[in-house]
């Protein structure tokens, strides 16, 4: 009976390769892991600044124009003042404004030629920047 109950049980030695193992793994999977989920709210961003760009086109069909920089996006969700012709709304809710990092989409009308400017600012809700925090802009 003491032999069996003196077998039973893990070493300490054995507990800490264990630790050490389990440590190994978490700092090589951690990184790559994070490095994923960045990727993904990018695509996802994309994926919602393609969502506005519809809705923003189909504003520009119903009115003749697309919003303005007063309007800005909320025209997407809420007629604006003496929108007669508005038929939206052209966003489900409000929140799809927001990017995925939580920070509202910038929206800029008739910017450098184009009819409208329309970008993520990335994770750091900051212009410019690097990796996910690298602004995500669309091509209208």
């Amino acid at each position: 009976m003491t032999r069996k109950r003196d077998e039973a049980g893990f070493t300490l030695m054995e507990m800490l390769v264990v630790l050490v193992v389990i440590g190994l793994i978490a700092a090589v999977a951690v990184p790559q892991l994070m490095k994923l989920l960045g990727n993904a709210k990018g695509k996802a961003a994309k994926i919602q600044l393609q969502t506005v760009e519809n809705g923003l086109n189909y504003f520009q069909l119903d009115m003749g124009r697309y919003p303005t920089d007063r309007e800005g996006l909320s025209a997407l969700v809420k007629a604006p003042t003496g929108a007669d012709s508005w038929s939206g709304p052209y966003i489900r809710n409000a929140k799809q404004l927001d990017d995925p990092w939580g920070h509202p989409l910038v929206y800029k009308a008739e910017a450098e030629g184009k009819p409208y400017e329309l970008k993520s600012l990335g994770s750091d809700g900051q212009e410019g920047g690097t990796g996910d925090a690298r602004d995500i802009i669309a091509q209208p």
